[in-house]
């Protein structure tokens, strides 16, 4: 890859920052409209660097892109002032720095499955944070891969990619067919040789318990913050798994419940 000097941009509207613009408008999603993922923070763009998801632009402030000149040399690096920054983007950015990425196709879901020993089927997560911290939990935690099921908010939303520290970008995940679902969803997973266990207060068997005879390959099935998973899933599960509690709370926030799940496995 050919380095490139750092290119120096002082007018706001200028057309080399047209995928950063506008950011502020989440209700529009700028993003998801022009085919990008956006990195934000020197770490997550570290992190979008070594991924699949290959920069074409970063924009950021002089000290910033400095950090940044050894790893992203091949990559146009725009300089703006933090005034500047703020006035494309539409606020103030405390990161200073964001790389933008065109969206690569889809990964096969049977791709994922057939060497994972361990991964996270998510149904219904909708909160982009509690998105981003289950990615960072999978990556720290050693799960191989993150399914979706139907109803979840898109994993590369510029907030989950950076609560995930850029992980999103690195833990491969693919989309499970909505049609059908649970049952030909979680057919596809026991075909594939997994045991799928899914995480519920109700569960009549410890999370603990679950992988305790230490089975090959388990799909740990995550559901929404608050409603959980749906019964139809929980009926279709071959386990169901709880996280003893005490002092009368019911449940854990769900990226929790998803890492205390995955450090049974892991140990």
């Amino acid at each position: 890859m050919v380095a490139q000097p750092t290119i120096p941009i002082d007018d706001p509207d200028d057309p080399r920052l047209t995928d950063f613009r506008d950011l502020s408008a989440a209700d529009r999603r700028p993003d998801l409209s022009r085919g990008v993922v956006l990195a934000e923070g020197v770490p997550v763009v570290e992190r979008m660097l070594a991924s699949r998801f290959v920069p074409h632009a970063i924009m950021g402030t002089e000290a910033k892109l400095a950090r940044l000149e050894a790893a992203a040399a091949g990559v146009p690096r725009y300089q703006v002032t933090a005034e500047l920054m703020a006035h494309v983007v539409g606020f103030h950015l405390n990161r200073g720095v964001l790389a933008a990425a065109h969206r690569p196709e889809p990964l096969p879901v049977g791709r994922l499955l057939a060497g994972a020993r361990t991964v996270v089927v998510l149904e219904g997560v909708n909160d982009h944070e509690n998105l981003g911290s289950i990615f960072r939990n999978c990556a720290g935690l050693s799960a191989d891969a993150v399914i979706f099921g139907p109803r979840c908010s898109d994993p590369l939303y510029r907030r989950a990619v950076r609560v995930s520290m850029g992980h999103v970008l690195l833990v491969p995940f693919a989309h499970l067919p909505p049609a059908g679902w649970p049952e030909s969803g979680l057919r596809t997973l026991t075909e594939a040789g997994l045991r799928t266990v899914a995480l519920t207060p109700s569960g009549e068997e410890t999370v603990a318990g679950a992988v305790a005879d230490g089975p090959d390959r388990v799909a740990y099935l995550v559901g929404a913050e608050g409603p959980g998973l749906t019964p139809e899933t929980l009926a279709a599960a071959q386990v169901r798994a709880a996280i003893p509690m005490s002092r009368g709370t019911d449940s854990l926030n769900v990226a929790t419940a998803t890492a205390l799940a995955l450090y049974e496995r892991a140990r």
